[in-house]
């Protein structure tokens, strides 16, 4: 492997720890170490929140919504929403109805603890209900 081919595989973010790679120089290893920005191991857990429910949303809840994204802003890791969507099992395939059953978007937020996700769940403006999971770490 080359100098420059090692450098595409290698993840900066915990290259700095690991020792250098036989075949490339210690300069190298030295060079992308000192760029590479190390990460502290985050001793937060991290909760998913999964949002169930549709609505046609008024510039009330709208509001809402915007309230509380603004109020775990520092505790929020990702978010997305979710579109058309199916479901496969045994007995076959389904659309996904987007109705008070749909899943329509989730939260991944960093917490100390299960029911300090729950309190913040629970400032939400949900729309029909929301579920929390604890991630597992890699």
């Amino acid at each position: 492997m080359t100098d420059l081919e090692y450098l595409h595989t290698v993840n900066t973010s915990v290259y700095a720890r690991r020792p250098p790679v036989p075949g490339v120089g210690q300069a190298l290893h030295d060079e992308v170490a000192s760029r590479a920005p190390v990460r502290e191991k985050n001793l937060m857990k991290r909760f998913m929140f999964l949002h169930f429910g549709f609505e046609k949303p008024t510039p009330e809840i709208m509001e809402a919504w915007k309230a509380w994204f603004e109020a775990i802003a520092d505790k929020q890791v990702d978010q997305g929403g979710f579109g058309a969507g199916r479901e496969i099992s045994k007995s076959g395939t389904r659309d996904l109805p987007w109705n008070m059953e749909a899943i329509t978007g989730y939260n991944i937020i960093e917490a100390d603890s299960l029911d300090a996700a729950e309190a913040l769940a629970r400032m939400n403006p949900f729309i029909a209900s929301i579920r929390i999971y604890e991630l597992r770490s890699p």
